[in-house]
């Protein structure tokens, strides 16, 4: 399988303090990776530094040239009276340069990219109309529009309902079965270990990494999440039975 991302060995500093180390991962063509830990672990982090936002202080970056990036809900400024069509054709600005108008290319790709999502008769609707599954998937065919190479998902299921998650699950699992390379961060554990092809466990480095199915070991997760032995939700992501206490 060719590889869409690789990171070697990537260590990442901020403000003088080490966030990653030493983190190491390839992400293939028709893959749907999952990247799981606490909060304050470097998930974020992680993305941005994919996407070039932010320096590596030691290691090795390479990823596909088309990176399409959903970023979370709440850092993109849904006051702007603009419509769907409109905040989607903005991923493409890169492509179609500034102050130009956008060419029959742009348009199809935007189009295409609504249709994915299933947001095609909302097109011409503004973003203060919508409500909030509605909103991340402009999101994500904003992203989209870009015709990446790999997609970046930071939390895509943070604040909905159980409909739009699966929505949208659905619809990250059909862009990997197409060839699709897809890094997904997510705090939903039990959807990342049903949606995802691949798990990462991440606390500023990469603590265990493999299919879900092979992810049984509680030790890893109590290294990368802090658990105790005894937690429900350990015992339900490993597969063994729940003990009402």
């Amino acid at each position: 399988m060719s590889a869409a991302l690789v990171l070697d060995e990537v260590a990442v500093q901020l403000g003088g303090r080490e966030v990653l180390r030493e983190v190491s991962l390839r992400v293939g063509h028709g893959e749907l990776l999952g990247i799981v830990g606490p909060n304050g672990a470097g998930k974020t982090t992680l993305l941005r530094t994919v996407l070039g936002i932010l320096p590596i202080s030691s290691g090795r970056r390479q990823v596909a040239p088309r990176i399409g990036y959903v970023p979370q809900r709440h850092e993109f400024a849904w006051e702007f009276p603009i419509s769907v069509e409109e905040t989607v054709l903005s991923g493409r600005t890169r492509q179609i340069g500034w102050f130009r108008r956008p060419r029959r290319a742009d348009r199809k790709a935007v189009s295409e990219a609504l249709e994915r999502v299933q947001l095609a008769d909302l097109r011409t609707r503004t973003l203060g109309e919508l409500s909030g599954g509605q909103r991340q998937r402009v999101l994500v065919a904003r992203a989209l529009a870009v015709e990446p190479a790999v997609l970046l998902l930071d939390e895509p299921f943070t604040g909905l309902d159980v409909p739009t998650q699966e929505q949208l699950s659905d619809l990250f699992i059909d862009l990997a079965a197409a060839g699709g390379a897809l890094v997904m961060t997510t705090h939903d554990l039990v959807a990342a270990l049903h949606t995802c092809t691949r798990l990462c466990l991440l606390n500023r480095t990469i603590v265990a990494s493999g299919e879900p199915a092979q992810l049984h070991d509680p030790v890893v997760w109590m290294q990368a999440f802090g658990f105790s032995a005894d937690s429900p939700q350990l015992r339900l992501l490993t597969g063994q039975p729940v003990v009402a206490r």
